[in-house]
C-alpha cells in the first residue's frame, strides 16, 4: 500500500510539472507529504502573532560581498590621521590583542582572504551630516542621507565567520561549521499566516548566496519562492511544458483538484492532504497574480522615476524595489532582495575599493531612498520594516594597494519603518572601526528585533527534535524600537 501511495504521488507530481505548476508547488507538496523534511510530523503554529505586532512585512535588502562600514555609515577620522602607519604604530594597537580576535571561527585555515591587514588605509570618500538628526553618511549614499531621519543605524554588529559563509550566518544565525539551519525569512514564514492567498509570503529576488535553501529542518515549504522582475519569466519552472492556454491549464488543474477532493473525502482527517491541495491552488493562482504585481504600467512616471527607472544604472535594482513595494501592498510577508552578483558577491572589494563601491552604491542608493519615500507617502512605512544589511564590513588596514579585506569584528547595518525609531545611531566601533565596543550585537539580534516587531516569540516556535542555542534567539535591539 505504501509503494502504491508513493507511485500515485510521484505520478501526480509529474503531471503537475507537465501543466506548469510543479516547479512552484513541488517543494511545499514534498514537505507536506513527509518526503522533503520533518514538517509533516511537526505541530504547526497557529499563524497568528503571539502579541500585538507593530509591523506586517519585511523588505530585506542584502548587499552581498561585504559593504565597507568605513565608507558608508561609520566615519573614522583616525584612518586618515594614521594613514600608512601600521596598527602597532598607532595608539590603538590593542585591537590586535589575540584574546579579542578569538571570536572568529575559521573555515579554511590560511585562506588568502579574511586575513589581518595591519597598514592603515585612509577613508576613500567624504561624509556629510544629514537631516535634523545630523547623522553622518558617506557621499556614496547621498539619497539615503536624505532619508536618515527615518533610519536607525546600528554601528556595532559582529559575526564569527571571516569568509562569505557569513552570508548564510547573517540569515540563519549559525556558522557554516554548525551545519544548515532555518533562516529568518523561513522562521517568519513558518510562524505567521498569509495575508494574501494568491501570493507566497516569502520571496527571494536577485542573486542568491550559495545555500539556496531557507527552511532546512522546517521543510522546503518554508523556502523562499525565487522570483525575477521579468514579465517574460517571473516564476522559474512555472510555465507549462507544452503550449497550453490558460483555459486548458484550468481544465487540467480542475482535474487534479477533483482527484484530491475524492481522496480528501476518503481520508477526512488527513491534514497533509489538505495542505497539499492548498499548495496546488496557490501555485496556480500565482501564475496570474505574480505577473500582475511586476507589471508597472499603472505606476505614474513620477513614481517610476523615484526608484530610478529612468536611468540605466539604477533601473535594474529600482525595478526590484518597486516590485517589493507592490508585493508589500498585496500582503507578502518577507521580501528578500539580494544585490551583488558573483560567488562571493560584488561588494567584495579586495582591490579597487573606491571604484567598486562607487559603482555599486550608484546602483542602489537612489532606488532604496525611493523605496523609503514611496512607502512613507503611501502610509506603508509604518507597517513595513526595511533592513539594509551585509555579511561583514571591511578591514581598517589595506589589502594590496587599494582594497580592504573581510572584517567580522565590527560593521554597520540600518533599519527603518514598522516600529523602528528614525534618526538614531546605536552602538559604536573603536577609533579604527575595528571592534564593536559599544552595545555590540550579534546578527541574531537583528532577527530578534524583527520577531518582536512582527509580534512573534521565537521561543514559542521551538521545533521538537531541534534544540536551538541561546544565541539563536538573539535579543531585540530595544534602543532602536519606538
Amino acid at each position: 500500500m505504501e509503494n502504491a501511495t508513493l507511485k500515485h504521488s510521484t505520478t501526480r507530481r509529474a503531471f503537475l510539472g507537465h501543466v506548469g505548476l510543479g516547479g512552484v508547488a513541488l517543494a511545499a507538496m514534498l514537505a507536506r507529504e513527509g518526503l522533503g523534511g520533518e514538517s509533516a510530523r511537526l505541530a504547526h503554529p497557529s499563524g497568528q502573532p503571539h502579541f500585538a505586532p507593530q509591523a506586517k512585512s519585511v523588505i530585506w535588502l542584502f548587499m552581498r560581498g561585504g559593504v565597507s562600514h568605513l565608507e558608508s555609515f561609520d566615519r573614522k577620522p583616525a584612518l586618515d590621521q594614521y594613514s600608512g602607519k601600521t596598527i602597532a604604530e598607532t595608539p590603538f594597537k590593542g585591537v590586535n590583542d589575540p584574546e579579542r580576535l578569538k571570536r572568529v571561527r575559521v573555515v579554511v585555515v590560511n585562506d588568502a582572504n579574511g586575513q589581518q591587514r595591519n597598514t592603515i588605509y585612509p577613508t576613500q570618500i567624504g561624509f556629510k551630516r544629514y537631516g535634523q538628526s545630523g547623522i553622518e553618511v558617506s557621499d556614496w549614499f547621498p539619497h539615503l542621507g536624505g532619508c536618515v531621519d527615518d533610519i536607525a543605524v546600528v554601528r556595532s554588529m559582529w559575526t564569527t565567520d571571516d569568509n562569505h559563509g557569513a552570508q548564510v550566518q547573517f540569515h540563519s544565525g549559525r556558522h557554516m561549521l554548525d551545519g544548515r539551519h532555518p533562516t529568518i525569512g523561513a522562521w517568519i514564514n513558518y510562524g505567521l499566516g498569509t495575508l494574501n492567498e494568491n501570493l507566497p509570503q516569502f520571496i527571494n529576488v536577485g542573486p542568491r548566496f550559495f545555500d539556496p535553501r531557507d527552511g532546512h529542518y522546517l521543510g522546503p515549504a518554508y523556502d523562499a519562492v525565487p522570483l525575477k522582475v521579468d514579465l517574460q519569466n517571473p516564476l522559474p519552472f512555472a510555465r507549462p511544458e507544452l503550449d497550453l492556454s490558460h483555459e486548458e491549464q484550468q481544465i487540467e488543474f480542475n482535474l487534479v483538484n477533483r482527484l484530491n477532493r475524492l481522496t480528501e473525502t476518503a481520508y477526512p482527517d488527513d491534514e497533509n492532504l489538505r495542505a497539499r491541495i492548498k499548495a496546488y491552488e496557490l501555485a496556480f493562482r500565482m501564475q496570474t497574480a505574480v505577473p500582475e504585481v511586476i507589471h508597472f504600467d499603472d505606476e505614474t512616471a513620477a513614481t517610476q522615476n523615484l526608484y530610478g527607472l529612468d536611468n540605466a544604472t539604477t533601473r535594474p535594482f529600482g525595478m526590484q524595489l518597486l516590485a517589493a513595494r507592490r508585493f508589500v501592498e498585496r500582503g507578502v510577508r518577507f521580501i528578500q532582495i539580494m544585490h551583488g552578483d558573483g560567488a562571493a558577491g560584488a561588494w567584495d572589494a579586495h582591490s579597487g575599493l573606491k571604484n567598486n563601491h562607487a559603482g555599486l552604491s550608484a546602483q542602489v542608493d537612489r532606488p532604496i531612498a525611493g523605496l523609503l519615500r514611496d512607502l512613507k507617502q503611501r502610509g506603508l512605512l509604518n507597517e513595513t520594516i526595511v533592513v539594509f544589511a551585509t555579511e561583514f564590513g571591511r578591514t581598517p588596514g589595506s589589502q594590496g594597494s587599494d582594497g580592504r579585506d573581510h572584517h567580522p569584528y565590527g560593521f554597520s547595518i540600518w533599519m527603518a519603518g514598522g516600529g523602528i525609531r528614525g534618526g538614531v545611531v546605536h552602538g559604536a566601533t573603536d577609533e579604527l572601526g575595528f571592534h564593536a565596543v559599544e552595545h555590540p550585537h550579534y546578527v541574531t539580534d537583528v532577527h530578534a528585533t524583527l520577531m518582536r516587531l512582527l509580534g512573534l516569540d521565537a521561543r514559542r516556535l521551538e521545533v521538537a527534535g531541534h534544540k536551538r542555542l541561546e544565541i539563536d534567539y538573539g535579543h531585540p535591539i530595544d534602543a532602536i524600537i519606538a
